[in-house]
């Protein structure tokens, strides 16, 4: 005789996280040819982390200098080892830094970079075939991500991959859900395809706006929004909880209290009524 209220749930709209790593710069190496302007900065140590340490190494670094300084092929102090850079061509300038030939290689295969396209991730120097072996792949098209990368639903995509199953919608920064196929869908197309529709006015059961959830009301297996569940004869709202209405139903029709008495009023009185008897014809 009553009627269960139900919560109808928007899905969680879910942003579009940012790439994990800044976006890595393409760079070359250039040898060195001829004496440098400055000294470069002292080489950098994970370990030194106090004043005193920072103080040490560029009291380090003024008595490298001071001692080389007469060496006329002197560059500066290579920014991996730690040593001199002396000799035209021994030597390169690479983000900023200056190095050895020999110590400015690959942070992964190890191979020399001087004059070589290489990539500058995290201050880390890679030669393009382990940058792009390093890549990760986008899940719709199958190709290397070289730009911004889009993570989502466990997945990595190019940002203009990612899109609405059903309108094909760009969503990158768009709030999105996942329907139980684990397919994307945009909020609009989402609620078109998995809300309940009411019985008595056929729209869609949404979340008012800005709501995240709304209620829906289930009787006689059918879904209505709480405005529409009202009675068929009076039009009064129907309600199971106190002091209401009540919800009592009748030949799959919605009545309250009154309406659904008059009806079984009826129905008793019809069959009350004496049956007329049959007759046949000879």
């Amino acid at each position: 005789m009553s009627n269960p209220n139900n919560h109808v749930r928007s899905p969680q709209g879910k942003k579009i996280p940012p790439p994990v790593a800044p976006k890595p710069m393409k760079m070359t190496a250039t040898r060195l040819m001829h004496k440098p302007v400055a000294v470069p900065p002292p080489p950098s140590s994970n370990d030194r982390t106090t004043e005193e340490d920072e103080l040490d190494a560029l009291t380090d670094l003024l008595v490298k200098n001071l001692e080389y300084s007469s060496d006329p092929d002197f560059f500066g102090i290579c920014h991996k080892c730690g040593q001199k850079v002396s000799g035209e061509g021994s030597g390169c300038n690479a983000m900023d830094k200056l190095f050895h030939i020999n110590c400015f290689v690959c942070h992964k295969c190890g191979c020399q970079l001087t004059g070589k396209v290489f990539y500058k991730v995290e201050d880390k120097a890679y030669c393009e075939a382990d940058y792009l072996s390093s890549l990760e792949i986008c899940w719709v098209c199958n190709k290397q991500i070289t730009d911004r990368i889009l993570r989502a639903t466990g997945k990595c995509f190019h940002p203009h991959c990612f899109l609405c199953e059903e309108c094909g919608k760009n969503l990158d920064g768009i709030p999105f859900t996942l329907d139980n196929f684990n397919k994307v869908h945009c909020l609009e197309d989402y609620y078109r395809k998995y809300s309940p529709r009411c019985a008595f006015c056929h729209q869609l059961i949404l979340p008012e706006d800005g709501q995240d959830e709304t209620v829906r009301i289930v009787s006689m297996n059918k879904d209505f929004h709480v405005k529409c569940f009202k009675c068929e004869d009076c039009r009064c709202q129907l309600s199971s909880e106190k002091g209401g209405s009540g919800c009592y139903p009748l030949d799959d029709h919605l009545y309250c209290q009154e309406c659904n008495a008059k009806h079984i009023q009826q129905l008793t009185a019809d069959l009350d009524k004496p049956q007329r008897p049959l007759t046949t014809e000879l």
